[in-house]
């Protein structure tokens, strides 16, 4: 009777721990799970069902992200006040995304960010044609490019924060690109306000690649108001020169004595409307420049004294296409009321150099069947007191 009472004893105890335990468990799937929420966001004209994915840290950030062009609809940072706002520009209705995104708004751009002169290249001697929607040149991937395809989604699991993995398989051939491209890119929001975009793609022909993320950032959360009052700092000595097509010419010039030298921190707006031939073929910033340093390293520095709020960029790529808005023409209601007008966003576009597939000093985009290729690049807030 006595052991049979210890065996007892041992078994409701053994049970109790184990029902905790596993009541635990529960809960940090639970937990976990709390911190990536889906909805319904819209049907495109293909009749593509579109879900909204949306990252929430323990601080309370949120980014919210499309199965439709990855794009991210919006990001929010703490101001000084620890106020967040969304501080990503956007349509407000499903279909200015779904009707050509004319601004690529918040996309993942592929498969070749920026712009490939006279839309066409060569490569290993035989030559290519691709889709030429920039006047003369091809760009952003194409009119299709991958800001207008259906991603596939899914939530990452067992993972310390947030992270959704993206994947999209562009055909052989596709807007006039050699080679199946299966690409994968992962978002991950972290807990010190970083939104982590790791990219990876394997071909199997020879091909070219250069994959981007195509967010507009106002960080006084007021879509209405210019970026000129942002003051930037980017790493690097050197900037590429275009023509009147903004395509690179080849020379590699020192941005000193320039108004793109951002080696130390001042106004976007400083400058930007010098009497500078390049500023003039842009109509303000959009070049690529040649950063400092390689592996993953800060490479740029972005504050809004009005709201405290401090955007870090880090990358292992080694450019990034600074975008002042310059396109932007009013056409589209923001998200805070009125218009997207002239210069209320700003882009800062890791990436390999515009042209490179023509350009042989620049360095080399190309992707072979057994290579993979991977970048990074993350966007970390904070506050600046």
């Amino acid at each position: 009777m006595k052991k049979t009472t210890y065996n007892g004893i041992f078994i409701l105890l053994f049970l109790i721990i184990f029902g905790c335990k596993k009541e635990n468990n529960k809960q940090d799937i639970s937990g976990k799970m709390e911190n990536i929420s889906t909805s319904d966001y819209g049907v495109t004209s293909k009749g593509d069902s579109i879900k909204k994915y949306t990252l929430t840290n323990k601080n309370g950030m949120k980014v919210e992200v499309i199965n439709f062009g990855g794009i991210i609809t919006s990001l929010t940072a703490p101001d000084r006040n620890g106020k967040y706002e969304d501080v990503v520009l956007g349509f407000t209705k499903p279909e200015g995304y779904f009707d050509g995104n004319p601004y690529y708004f918040g996309a993942l751009i592929g498969r070749y960010g920026n712009r490939i002169a006279n839309a066409k290249f060569s490569l290993e001697g035989k030559a290519y044609e691709i889709d030429k929607n920039d006047g003369p040149n091809s760009l952003h991937g194409g009119k299709e490019g991958f800001h207008t395809r259906f991603w596939n989604i899914e939530v990452v699991k067992d993972v310390k924060f947030p992270t959704l993995k993206l994947s999209y398989t562009s055909a052989d051939g596709e807007e006039g690109y050699p080679g199946k491209l299966t690409t994968t890119v992962f978002y991950t929001l972290t807990d010190d306000n970083a939104l982590e975009i790791s990219y990876e793609a394997e071909t199997d022909k020879p091909t070219v690649v250069n994959l981007t993320q195509h967010s507009y950032f106002n960080l006084s959360g007021n879509f209405t108001k210019t970026i000129t009052d942002h003051e930037m700092q980017i790493n690097a000595d050197k900037f590429l020169p275009v023509n009147e097509t903004l395509i690179p010419t080849g020379e590699q010039k020192a941005v000193k004595d320039t108004p793109f030298d951002f080696t130390v921190s001042k106004p976007i707006g400083k400058e930007i409307n010098a009497d500078d031939d390049q500023l003039k073929k842009g109509k303000g910033y959009d070049h690529n420049w040649i950063l400092n340093g390689k592996g993953l390293r800060s490479i740029a520095k972005v504050y809004h004294q009005g709201t405290g709020r401090l955007m870090e960029v880090f990358t292992d790529e080694p450019g990034v296409q600074f975008y002042s808005g310059n396109f932007l023409d009013g056409k589209f209601d923001t998200k805070t009321g009125g218009k997207n007008e002239f210069r209320t966003g700003f882009c800062l576009e890791t990436q390999h150099f515009p042209d490179s597939p023509n350009q042989p000093s620049f360095p080399s985009t190309e992707l072979k069947p057994g290579q993979k290729y991977q970048s990074k690049t993350i966007y970390k807030f904070s506050v600046k007191k």
